[in-house]
């Protein structure tokens, strides 16, 4: 019996130790054959960082120098093809649309230049743009603006087309109902009126409350905004069914680095002049 156990636990201890020595031998092939305990691979970090990685250290090339900063060529007088408008082009287009034909410039058309959106002479420019060449012209043909403004006095959104080269305006027309989005100065000018309006005061008690400083201009605020649709209205007061013929806005304004203050309450009807709650 005892010999029997004896041979027994000398298979059992036989096959342990086979089994650590195949175990060392697979670990022995995994290894990379040229790297030992204290040997890095070529082109790893020392540090342990992967090649390539963010904090590895460079292993060839020169150091990149400092960071320069280069300034924007000079952009000229007028832009070639299908450039934007420069500065320059811009100011000329607006000049040349808002002065009538045949008469020298700084003379009212008849009737009189409008009204923009603070309620002074204008009318109140909206946006001008590169036109399209017309059909058949080259990229590189005439250059024309686009130039669009809106008549406080009319209620009317005019369009001009200007050949910059010619300084002609080739096509004018006019548009009543025509509403596209508002321009930042009419913004300014909305919340002006918030601010003056009797529905202007929860707006400063809120500024206040938040800063504890009084609300007196529109620049201690961030705003933005749009016109204001009636047809996305449940219920529209009597005082704004006239918005889309007149031109009205909705804003939303926020304290410089601060907290919101909710003006969507608060349509303006610049058009009027007029500052309606609703909801």
């Amino acid at each position: 019996m005892y010999e029997i156990v004896r041979r027994h636990l000398g298979k059992v201890v036989a096959g342990t130790a086979m089994a650590i020595t195949g175990t060392a031998v697979a670990v022995a092939v995994a290894l990379p054959g040229s790297a030992g305990a204290d040997e890095v691979p070529r082109g790893a970090a020392t540090d342990g960082t992967a090649p390539g990685t963010p904090g590895a250290p460079r292993t060839e090339g020169p150091e990149p120098g400092p960071a320069t900063l280069a300034s924007a060529p000079p952009e000229g007088a007028k832009g070639i093809g299908t450039d934007p408008l420069t500065d320059d082009e811009l100011k000329r287009a607006e000049a040349l649309a808002l002065t009538p034909p045949g008469a020298a410039q700084g003379v009212p058309p008849a009737g009189g230049w409008g009204r923009n959106a603070e309620g002074g002479r204008g009318p109140q420019r909206l946006g001008t743009e590169l036109a399209d060449p017309l059909p058949g012209e080259p990229a590189t043909g005439p250059r024309r603006a686009l130039v669009r403004f809106y008549d406080y006095g009319r209620d009317e959104l005019v369009t001009r087309t200007v050949n910059l080269d010619t300084g002609k305006v080739e096509q004018s027309g006019a548009q009543r109902g025509v509403q596209p989005s508002a321009h930042p100065e009419e913004l300014r000018a909305a919340l002006d009126l918030i601010l003056a309006s009797p529905l202007g005061k929860g707006v400063k008690e809120d500024y206040k409350d938040a800063t504890g400083k009084e609300l007196t201009s529109t620049g201690q605020l961030w705003f933005n905004g749009d016109v204001y649709r009636t047809y996305r209205e449940a219920n529209v007061p009597a005082q704004l069914r006239k918005c889309g013929e007149h031109r009205c806005l909705r804003l939303v304004t926020k304290i410089l680095n601060g907290a919101w203050i909710d003006t969507r309450d608060l349509i303006v009807d610049l058009s009027a002049r007029s500052v309606t709650r609703v909801g």
